[in-house]
């Protein structure tokens, strides 16, 4: 409880002002989790679990964020050890930059940069498709099954990495869920994907309220 005698939201998204979030705000109200949109970075670095919806591109996301002190706020909230769910543009962000905004710095939460898709495939990649599990996502994808369909919409993408938790093929294989301790990530957008992509934003608020 907080000093007001509210009860203290489960999920707290990250309102950086650009494009329509509200999606993920709906998403999260659908699977019956205590949630709530703010821009206040005292809200962000003091929440339960933080989740940074993605809309837009890598650098005017970058710009967004420091122009508000969001950036510092999610720092933060990540150093502390709470769960963080980063969603498609919400993901690039964690990496220390992007081919598409040449010069501009991200969180640098996960080392490398975000490549462009490459290959014969047409870009952005705006369909269903599927994702392979690689790794262990400490509980995100439980009861998915191996190789579950998800919506992806997006031109740019991680690198598979150590800390690759999920690959998807377009043209080349690259990151479609990442994991970094407390950090979770996806490419493709669950609130946007059906009874899979629900669930997986229902297990990310079970870790939320396991963690609590």
């Amino acid at each position: 409880m907080n000093s007001g005698g509210q009860r203290t939201p489960a999920v707290t998204v990250v309102d950086y002002g650009i494009g329509n979030l509200s999606s993920a705000l709906k998403a999260f109200e659908h699977i019956g989790a205590s949630v709530e949109l703010t821009d206040d970075p005292q809200s962000i670095a003091s929440a339960s679990a933080v989740v940074l919806p993605g809309v837009g591109s890598f650098g005017p996301t970058m710009s967004a964020l420091r122009d508000l002190g969001l950036d510092s706020a999610i720092s933060s909230f990540i150093d502390s050890g709470r769960p963080f769910l980063g969603i498609c543009v919400g993901m690039q962000v964690l990496y220390e930059s992007s081919e598409e905004s040449p010069g501009v710095d991200g969180l640098g939460v996960l080392q490398g940069t975000v490549r462009a898709l490459r290959g014969s495939v047409k870009v952005p990649q705006m369909q269903w498709n599927t994702i392979e599990l690689v790794a262990d996502g400490s509980g995100l994808f439980t009861g998915l099954g191996d190789q579950p369909w998800l919506y992806f919409v997006h031109s740019y993408a991680g690198e598979v990495s150590d800390h690759t938790t999920a690959i998807c093929d377009y043209g080349e294989q690259f990151s479609a869920a990442v994991r970094k301790g407390n950090v979770f990530a996806t490419q493709f957008h669950p609130e946007k994907s059906g009874a899979s992509g629900l669930r997986i934003l229902s297990n990310f608020v079970s870790l939320a309220a396991n963690h609590s």
